[in-house]
């Protein structure tokens, strides 16, 4: 098991993004193994990899070093705060304020027809919605720019009490809305 400590990691991802992807990814922020070894959604129990391939996304598995094929499937990948840390307990609303002000300019920059959200918490954090108002998973009514607004499952494994199968079911509604 490799042991990752904050001074081996590289603290911030590269973000893949070009004009007019399909579907933009934006996770929370990375996480120390993802930060560790230099790729997306690089935790031992992230599912993000097997429900894009499962979702027919992407039509050949991938996992984390291949981070940036995505591209070629017209899919993008970022996150809300750019540096890596142990868990999102350790953000702070400065992270999220400051990440959410990055993100939009990104959006607006490269105008993705869709901006997934891998979770409820970044997108409470994006939209300014508070704790107790309900967000609902799939498309949104908001949209930024010309660009909907998709809420999927968090597939870090952090989230491993959430069923793979409902999660699949949120990334195959993305795909169908996705399609060219």
């Amino acid at each position: 098991m490799d042991k990752v400590s904050a001074p081996q990691t590289r603290l911030i991802l590269p973000d893949y993004v070009r004009p007019g992807l399909r579907v933009l990814f934006v996770g929370i922020n990375p996480g120390l193994r993802s930060a560790a070894i230099g790729h997306h959604f690089g935790g031992y129990s992230s599912r993000f990899w097997k429900l894009l391939f499962d979702a027919q996304l992407i039509t050949e598995p991938l996992g984390p070093t291949q981070d940036f094929r995505l591209l070629e499937w017209g899919l993008g990948l970022t996150n809300v705060v750019a540096r890596a840390t142990a868990g999102i307990d350790a953000l702070t609303a400065r992270d999220y304020r400051l990440g959410a002000v990055r993100l939009l300019r990104l959006i607006r920059k490269n105008q993705p027809k869709i901006v997934a959200i891998l979770g409820i918490t970044p997108y409470r954090h994006i939209f300014r919605i508070p704790p107790g108002r309900p967000v609902d998973l799939g498309k949104q009514t908001v949209m930024l720019g010309t660009a909907s607004i998709f809420v999927l499952p968090n597939p870090s494994g952090r989230n491993a009490h959430y069923p793979y199968g409902t999660m699949l079911e949120s990334f195959c509604a993305l795909r169908k809305a996705a399609r060219p």
